[in-house]
């Protein structure tokens, strides 16, 4: 089994890379938003590998973090979300994002994934409270847990989304931004979070 590559990308697509180790070209289906977020050396790029053998095929998953990796394991061993299922679930919700939707039974939240309907939504929230809380590190899921988005977040969210950023961007704005964005006017923290998303 395959559990970690490091390489250069020499092709990428919205949902998988193909990154070359050593002059092999690994094909590797990505959750949106993993190379941003994978640590990088001198070597490339490291990706964490879920190897996932069918009777048909091969397929390998890649991901920014072990952590990452574990909660799309916990993901796939529940009933009826099969690996592209839960590749749609960590491209929108990151582990840690994900976590504060479960741990708040934020059922509208994962229904805003592409393949995620109301039923598998609550399944999700049903299955993934403890596992999530075992799998994650305890500080990232009491983080998780304690900062529900605030007024001046939820708007800038809002507004970082129209623009046509992904929702795991804007988190990601969110969470750099932090106190700041209630401390600030709305415009001075879209400026600030247009800033960061653009390096």
């Amino acid at each position: 089994m395959i559990g970690r590559l490091t390489g250069r990308v020499v092709h990428e697509e919205p949902d998988s890379v193909v990154l070359d180790v050593q002059g092999v070209g690994y094909e590797i289906t990505v959750p949106l938003g993993t190379l941003g977020r994978a640590p990088r050396t001198d070597a490339g790029v490291t990706l964490f590998v879920h190897t996932h053998v069918r009777e048909d095929a091969l397929a390998l998953f890649g991901f920014a973090s072990e952590n990452d990796r574990s909660v799309f394991r916990t993901l796939i061993g529940i009933s009826n979300v099969g690996p592209k299922t839960a590749i749609g679930v960590l491209s929108v919700l990151p582990a840690e994002e994900l976590a504060r939707a479960v741990t708040h039974g934020d059922v509208a939240r994962l229904t805003s994934i592409p393949g995620v309907g109301k039923k598998t939504a609550e399944r999700l929230v049903l299955e993934l409270k403890d596992k999530l809380a075992a799998k994650l590190a305890p500080p990232t899921i009491a983080a998780a847990a304690s900062r529900p988005p605030s007024g001046q977040g939820e708007m800038l969210r809002d507004a970082l989304v129209r623009m046509g950023y992904r929702p795991n961007e804007a988190e990601r704005a969110l969470a750099t931004l932090a106190d700041r964005v209630e401390a600030q006017p709305l415009g001075q923290s879209v400026r600030e979070a247009l800033a960061l998303l653009s390096k």
